[in-house]
């Protein structure tokens, strides 16, 4: 909890930024801290190596420094 209020341990990961954009617009958008929202510009199009080999693979490093920072934050 930060304050008064609880934040929601989440990653969220989308190679394309407009699903980040729903989340954020929706009801709950303001629950997850900011910077735990990863997200590509272009999308892989529905092909899945296009998403495995060349867009997702440009995230990979922040998505695994993203998890690292909330393990490190967890209480176990």
């Amino acid at each position: 909890a930060s304050g008064n209020k609880y934040v929601p341990r989440a990653v969220l990961v989308d190679l394309e930024p407009g699903t980040m954009d729903a989340v954020r617009a929706g009801p709950f958008g303001q629950l997850f801290r900011p910077d735990n929202f990863v997200f590509g510009q272009s999308g892989a199009g529905n092909n899945w190596a296009k998403g495995h080999y060349t867009e997702g693979a440009e995230l990979v490093d922040q998505v695994l420094d993203v998890v690292r920072r909330e393990a490190e934050g967890c209480d176990c």
